[in-house]
């Protein structure tokens, strides 16, 4: 995508793009996509931190841990969805005082993430329809008469 805008002429001035632990292990936008937006000097908009929750049932790492990760990539932002007071706390709690992972903390926290993350089954954006609208609703690909 990136050298087809060049080839265009076009420059993107930022790029949202999932960013999680899980997303280290699997297609991973991580190690795929995101050093040429930096080397590119285009601003990074993390999201799915948490995968709407999906990464969370996996059971082998907490809330924190997946927003202090997403947090310590090099990212412009990190967009987290906030439904209630309660999600509203978990999401302050890493960024204050926010320390990212330390090399060690890092590796320990892949490892334990490596089996969970195996086919993206708690990528669901990534493997199946459930998050895509445009697979609900083909009619938004018809071309509109101008």
């Amino acid at each position: 995508m990136l050298d087809a805008a060049d080839k265009n002429g076009f420059r993107f001035d930022a790029v949202q793009m999932p960013l999680n632990v899980m997303d280290a292990h699997f297609e991973s936008f991580e190690a795929r996509v995101l050093p040429a937006l930096v080397q590119r000097n285009i601003a990074v908009l993390g999201m799915k931190s948490m995968g709407s929750g999906d990464i969370l049932s996996s059971g082998v790492v907490e809330a924190d841990e997946c927003l202090r990760y997403a947090l310590g990539l090099p990212t412009s932002v990190v967009i987290t969805g906030i439904d209630s007071q309660r999600v509203l706390e978990q999401a302050l709690r890493p960024g204050r005082g926010f320390k990212p992972f330390s090399d060690a903390e890092r590796s320990a926290l892949l490892a334990r993430t490596l089996d969970a993350a195996q086919g993206g089954k708690h990528e669901l954006f990534k493997t199946s329809e459930k998050y895509d609208g445009t697979a609900k609703n083909p009619h938004w690909l018809e071309r509109a008469e101008l």
